[in-house]
């Protein structure tokens, strides 16, 4: 089965009428580079599983703006300081390479174990020329201790194996950030004793009619 053509115009009135629903200020650069993410991931999902979807449309709501979403949240946590992030199972570099795009003082980390897909995202980071940005083949247990300030995954495991796998990567003051569909209410409960949460936000994706949310943790005390 082959896909929909790639509308470069309707794609780009979507992404502009989707940034102002979730409040956000892209510059024609930053517009231009996220268009370029998608049509990349279009064109390598031809040849590599990158990701489900197949539609561009489909993929500009379920994808970009999904990951759009939690740019705001993230600034109002970090208030726009620099900081180092780490995009854990980035897959096609989801959420890890929109916020690069969209927050250009965080230094991005994506990383993932399967090796496409990693080639994939360091191939993203050179064509759109993003600085403080790298991709990662690696295991998340391998990686330097205390080096991120904030940890985030979508999709990629339940609460308790996301926190446990990354721990040691988190900065003491560290948190993380979990992208979540409904409100994992069982996943929560079966955090370590260690992990709170401390916050859970409700998003609306625009034109995405499914419950999503960030679920908040940091160590307790």
């Amino acid at each position: 089965m082959t896909s929909a053509p790639f509308d470069a115009k309707a794609l780009a009135h979507g992404l502009e009428q989707g940034a102002q629903a979730l409040g956000l200020e892209l510059t024609a650069m930053q517009q231009q580079q996220l268009l370029q993410h998608l049509a990349l991931i279009d064109r390598w999902n031809r040849v590599y599983n990158l990701t489900a979807v197949r539609e561009p449309a489909q993929m500009l709501t379920q994808h970009l703006l999904d990951s759009l979403a939690v740019v705001a949240p993230l600034r109002r946590k970090t208030r726009a300081a620099s900081i180092a992030l780490l995009d854990v199972g980035s897959g096609a570099g989801l959420p890890g390479v929109v916020i690069a795009i969209a927050c250009p003082e965080v230094h991005v980390s994506c990383v993932d174990t399967v090796s496409k897909k990693a080639s994939f995202i360091r191939q993203v980071g050179t064509e759109l020329g993003l600085a403080h940005f790298q991709a990662l083949h690696a295991r998340v247990e391998s990686l330097a201790s205390g080096s991120f300030d904030m940890i985030t995954s979508r999709a990629f495991a339940s609460l308790a194996d996301f926190v446990t796998l990354t721990e040691a990567a988190l900065a003491p003051d560290g948190v993380w950030m979990a992208m979540k569909g409904q409100i994992p209410h069982e996943e929560m409960a079966a955090l370590p004793s260690t992990i709170e949460v401390f916050h859970v936000e409700p998003l609306r994706v625009p034109g995405l009619d499914a419950e999503r949310c960030i679920v908040w943790m940091h160590r307790k005390g």
